[in-house]
This record gives structure tokens, sequence and C-alpha cells, in this order.
């Protein structure tokens, strides 16, 4: 295993707490929260070295390359326009209701997928109660998204505090 690899996994869980506190609620989140996700995005992007790719199945792959295991965010599903795909690891957030911190916390994965030409949406989040496994859509940048309808949206109502 290579040393980043080794790092990556072995700082995940403590910055994925970090990551918890800091999107928790909308307040932190415009505190500390947005910066740090985007910065942890960055952070991977480099040290993974990711690259643009030139199509929505390059984006997949790539994305899941960026994680601590290919494992943990199996492609479920394709089509042209959609690639669907679970994540495995075990979310802080699960069953805790807070879809809208969920929503938040996911500016990790937004910051990387803006970099490899995608975009990303959590379809059902592990904080919505009795949900093991999270479900995302990913379609490549600038494409239009109106027919996905995000976990936040359906299962959260209005933001609280927001």
């Amino acid at each position: 295993m290579s040393l980043v690899n080794g790092l990556n996994k072995a700082l995940w869980k403590p910055l994925l707490h970090a990551s918890v506190w800091a999107t928790r609620t909308p307040a932190r989140h415009r505190l500390a929260g947005r910066t740090l996700e985007r910065l942890l995005g960055g952070l991977t992007i480099s040290l993974k070295s990711a690259q643009a790719q030139p199509d929505l199945a390059g984006v997949a792959r790539e994305w899941q390359r960026m994680m601590p295991s290919r494992r943990m965010v199996p492609i479920v599903e394709e089509s042209a326009d959609t690639v669907l795909a679970e994540i495995h690891a075990v979310c802080p957030y699960r069953g805790s209701g807070n879809v809208h911190g969920c929503q938040r916390m996911m500016e990790y994965d937004r910051k990387m997928l803006e970099t490899i030409g995608g975009e990303l949406v959590v379809l059902r989040s592990q904080a919505e109660p009795g949900v093991s496994v999270c479900q995302v859509a990913l379609r490549r940048k600038g494409a239009d998204l109106s027919d996905l309808v995000p976990a936040h949206v359906r299962a959260g109502g209005a933001a609280p505090g927001a």
C-alpha cells in the first residue's frame, strides 16, 4: 500500500468526525464547514493526483479512486447520462435525521467532482432513519440535474436554522 493510501485510510475516520462537527448546523457550516470540506477535497485531489475525465464513466471511476477503498463507493448502475453509486462507509450522521448536515458534508465530494468533471446528488442518505447505504447520482459537470430529487429535499423539508 502506498504512503498516500495508508494516510488516507488512517485519517479518514478522524477527519470524518471533524467534518460532521463542522457541518452539523448551518451556522457552523458557514463559519468553518464549507471551507474545511473544500480544503479536504482539494487535499485529496492533490495527494491522489486527480485528473479531469473525458466522459462520465471516467468521472465515476476517478471519484472512486479518490476514496480510501473502491469497495466503499461501488458503482451500481451506469447509463449514458447518470452513474448511480452507493456509499457504504458508516457515516456519523447515520440515523440522525440530519439530512441537511449530510448535504453540507458532501461538499468534500462536490469539490473533487468539480475538478474531475462531474457533479453529485445525494438521492438517499444514511442520515435518514433506516438507511444504511447512501445512494448518489453522478453526472457530467453542467448537466441538467432537475430530474434528480436530493435526499435533503425529499426527506428533510426545510433546513433547520437556515
